[in-house]
């Protein structure tokens, strides 16, 4: 489970703002949960990334160093790189809850889905990634199928357990070695479920 004191992903997901997409109480139920996060430096920046079950179980945790050119394309590289493994680590219908704490990268995930959900919705937002991006938005978008449902939060920095795998990945270098883990969450049980109290008195609509 995860460690006392702190939040595992599930939570910080349950009181996170998922743009563009209603977030009624049913969306704690997903089967995973990923963070991620890039960071620039002209020193060299990072990638950093960590995967839970919504048991709180680990299933990865990444700390790479990367040369991005600017923290937008670090923050999308990240989210290919936790996207990729998860996928490799996770069964087809998987439910998954992503936090990411970069605003667009967010909104553009959840309009993505949107439209993968059905091609033919009219919706006002739309999706602009940095141009140097490269393949890594396709890659994020090809992802998609990858899973039953997916849907992004906008976390804080300082919330952010990847933040530090990306900021430092040197000293943060060690969770590479961690033995490869295929974690599959406990069966859920609805019965009785008590919805998370910062959406127990909202609308539900997914």
């Amino acid at each position: 489970m995860a460690a006392y004191g702190r939040p595992s992903l599930r939570d910080l997901f349950d009181e996170a703002p998922t743009p563009h997409i209603a977030h009624p109480p049913e969306t704690h139920h997903r089967d995973f949960y990923l963070a991620t996060d890039g960071s620039f430096r002209e020193s060299g920046g990072g990638l950093g990334a960590v995967i839970e079950t919504r048991d709180g179980e680990r299933v990865a945790r990444l700390a790479l160093p990367n040369n991005c050119p600017n923290n937008n394309v670090a923050e999308y590289r990240a989210l290919h790189l936790g996207l990729d493994v998860l996928a490799a680590r996770s069964p087809a219908d998987a439910r998954v809850g992503v936090l990411v704490d970069h605003d667009d990268l967010a909104a553009n995930l959840n309009v993505a889905v949107l439209e993968r959900r059905n091609a033919r919705l009219e919706t006002p937002h739309s999706i602009s990634v940095p141009q140097l991006t490269g393949l890594h938005w396709r890659g994020i978008r090809n992802r998609l199928r990858d899973f039953e449902g997916i849907r992004a939060g906008r976390i804080a920095s300082g919330h952010n357990p990847a933040h530090p795998l990306a900021n430092a990945p040197g000293q943060y270098a060690h969770v590479n070695e961690e033995p490869e883990r295929c974690v599959l969450p406990e069966p859920h049980c609805t019965e009785n479920e008590i919805p998370p109290p910062s959406r127990s008195g909202r609308g539900a609509s997914d």
